[in-house]
């Protein structure tokens, strides 16, 4: 029988008998975590068809990743090794590296300050004249001698005076600026209502054709006033093949007009056309280079199709101004050249000298005949080339030779009588 004393440290020994048993559970639980961890971290094989529909165990090579295992870390090179040993060097400034050098532009044209007795050359008209102006100041812009003055505006015509006048206004220009020569350019603003009188005509009726001539006529009568030269460019074609068609019909009447007035037309349209006479945005410059002509609107000129429509004016005012379209670059004369210095020559170097020998003359080297030919027809004095490019005579072929057609008499036969065996 226990006593008061043993039954009072029962209460406090019994929970210790459970410990073990505590302890235990907690092993395993933890040993459970590290294997479920472990678990996750090793790749899950897939499983194929066979395993899904029927379990049939495939075994599958097991998949290890580089991170589970600690490789040894490479040496590092000697080289390395002896960079960090020696002391730091001191580091050099880099060196730029040169840009490379893009193509030089050709430069710019010197200025030639133009002279004060320059001739002028005023060019009127639409936004064509404008355009013809540019590549005129262009053509002439190295000649002290001319002077280029462009007038234009770039909506007028002849058909709208009252937007603007030109009979009225080209007086004025003409007064101010004395030119020595004219140069017009009109018509493509011209396809429009006409008011004659007090009706409107529409375009290509047969009335406002007649009037549209006999303006063309007035205004280069007007151009020609004072006996100055008159230079009509005519239109270039356009993109708009109703456009295009319609400068061909103003072209023929400034043609006609012009000339009966006294002036000068100068047709420009086969150098805006292709060769089978369309219109072309790109084609040839005065150079020969294919370049852009015409802007994207298919109706203004680039900077190099300006310069090509005054190409084709250009020669023409060199014509008439004469002189004064000489460069700045003159020849100089006998006093400016200086002394040629001829060199003796070497001593040791055999020169030898022949007798010119000529063509139609060959006794000069001690022959009667060319090489391979005969002497030329006595009495005629002509060769055998000036007689067949003069007169179509050809000298005989010699005999034997595969161009000999003459017929040979055939020689005579002798038949010989046939022995008997």
């Amino acid at each position: 029988m226990l006593t008061t004393r043993d039954a009072g440290k029962g209460r406090f020994l019994r929970p210790l008998r459970l410990a073990p048993i505590f302890m235990g559970a907690m092993a395993m639980l933890v040993a459970g975590l590290f294997a479920t961890m472990a678990e996750a971290q090793e790749p899950v094989p897939r499983r194929n068809l066979l395993q899904k529909f029927f379990g049939v165990f495939v075994p599958q090579r097991r998949i290890y990743y580089q991170d589970q295992y600690d490789f040894p870390r490479q040496p590092r090179p000697r080289r390395m090794q002896k960079r960090r040993q020696q002391p730091a060097e001191p580091q050099q400034p880099r060196q730029q590296r040169a840009k490379p050098r893009l193509a030089e532009t050709p430069p710019p044209a010197p200025v030639v300050e133009k002279s004060p007795d320059a001739k002028k050359v005023l060019v009127v008209g639409d936004f064509v004249a404008g355009s013809l102006g540019d590549g005129l100041k262009v053509a002439f812009e190295t000649t002290p001698g001319i002077a280029v003055e462009t007038r234009a505006s770039g909506s007028s015509g002849l058909v709208r005076n009252d937007y603007f006048d030109w009979p009225k206004i080209l007086s004025d220009y003409v007064s101010e600026l004395k030119p020595s020569v004219i140069v017009v350019s009109l018509g493509a603003n011209d396809r429009q209502l006409m008011q004659i009188g007090d009706t409107k005509e529409k375009f290509r009726t047969d009335v406002w054709m007649e009037e549209y001539r006999r303006r063309v006529n007035a205004f280069a009568a007007l151009a020609r006033k004072d006996k100055l030269p008159v230079l009509w460019v005519g239109m270039p074609p356009f993109q708009s093949t109703a456009m295009t068609a319609d400068m061909v019909t103003f072209n023929g009447i400034f043609r006609e007009e012009v000339e009966k007035a006294g002036g000068q037309f100068i047709d420009i349209w086969d150098g805006f056309v292709d060769e089978s006479g369309k219109f072309v945005l790109t084609g040839s410059d005065i150079n020969g280079q294919q370049v852009r002509l015409r802007g994207s609107d298919g109706i203004n000129l680039t900077k190099a199709g300006k310069r090509k429509l005054a190409f084709y004016v250009e020669k023409d005012i060199r014509k008439l101004l004469g002189e004064a379209a000489a460069t700045d670059t003159d020849v100089p004369g006998a006093e400016g050249l200086k002394d040629l210095v001829v060199t003796a020559p070497l001593a040791n170097e055999d020169i030898v000298k022949t007798q010119p020998i000529s063509v139609t003359d060959p006794a000069l080297d001690g022959a009667t005949a060319l090489l391979g030919g005969d002497a030329p027809p006595k009495g005629t004095g002509k060769s055998p080339r000036d007689l067949l490019v003069e007169k179509g005579e050809i000298p005989p072929a010699p005999p034997g030779r595969i161009d000999d057609f003459r017929l040979v008499k055939p020689q005579a036969v002798i038949s010989r009588p046939m022995s008997r065996n």
